[in-house]
């Protein structure tokens, strides 16, 4: 999503990519392609029923109960305290109550697409909760991401919400749907990997954003760094040359000296 709005942005906009740009869009390219290779395979839902089950699991309980409880305490305790000077808050705010969004979409798909076999979804109590919960997700993300956006600079923001927000979607999918249960080590690895390459992209993308650096500019201070080199080979080679041909002549003054004093 980044890597899209930023190479939108430039085309369409007219906002240039400085090298650190075109370098953080190329690793969110190659995090987001080694996330895709080694993505995990979530256990099949495929009704409302299976979904229940799902959110039944202790793990998930505990899971949702800490987050709820983390959120409340930010929203009422910490937010009207550090809120205006930690940029922290609003987005932890935004991710934890966010990492709910995902796992209601997926709900509702299930059932829409059980309500287009023409089953009677509405009747089910879990499709109004899972509506409620995203409606009351969505809204609380973008009331609070509005608000980090008024007050932190939006390099700073989008970053750091990104990596939060992804933290805790992938904990929730972990957690709700067992998705890591069968992955290898190595596709464990792999996938961290991508996430973390990833980051130091959308580090790279947004942290250095107001830096005009461009590749004439590096290839034209490599150059001049070259030049500088050579010239102090060239000078050191003729002081070298120099100190030869005075020690020469002190020489050749020594032996004229002491024919002198012979004769």
């Amino acid at each position: 999503m980044h890597f899209l709005s930023a190479v939108l942005s430039s085309y369409f906009l007219n906002e240039k990519l400085n090298v650190h740009g075109k370098l953080g869009c190329l690793l969110c390219i190659l995090g987001s392609t080694m996330m895709v290779i080694h993505a995990p395979q979530e256990e099949e839902v495929t009704s409302l029923h299976d979904m229940e089950l799902k959110l039944r699991d202790p793990g998930f309980i505990t899971f949702a109960v800490a987050a709820v409880v983390t959120s409340l305490v930010l929203i009422f305790v910490v937010a009207p305290k550090k809120g205006q000077s930690n940029v922290l808050v609003y987005i932890a705010i935004c991710s934890v109550i966010g990492a709910f969004s995902v796992s209601s979409v997926k709900g509702l798909g299930i059932a829409i697409q059980e309500f287009i076999e023409q089953k009677p979804v509405y009747k089910d109590p879990l499709f109004f909760i899972l509506l409620a919960t995203l409606v009351v997700s969505v809204s609380t993300q973008i009331n609070y991401l509005n608000k980090a956006l008024d007050v932190f600079n939006t390099s700073i923001v989008t970053p750091i919400y990104y990596v939060f927000f992804t933290t805790m979607v992938v904990t929730c999918s972990v957690i709700l749907f067992k998705e890591w249960n069968s992955m290898d080590v190595s596709d464990v690895i792999g996938t961290l990997s991508g996430f973390f390459t990833i980051i130091v992209g959308i580090f790279l993308l947004h942290a250095f954003k107001n830096t005009n650096i461009t590749w004439g500019q590096i290839t034209a201070s490599i150059r001049k760094e070259n030049q500088m080199l050579s010239g102090g080979q060239e000078d050191q080679h003729s002081l070298l040359g120099n100190a030869d041909h005075s020690v020469l002549a002190f020489e050749d003054d020594n032996i004229n000296s002491s024919r002198t004093n012979h004769h």
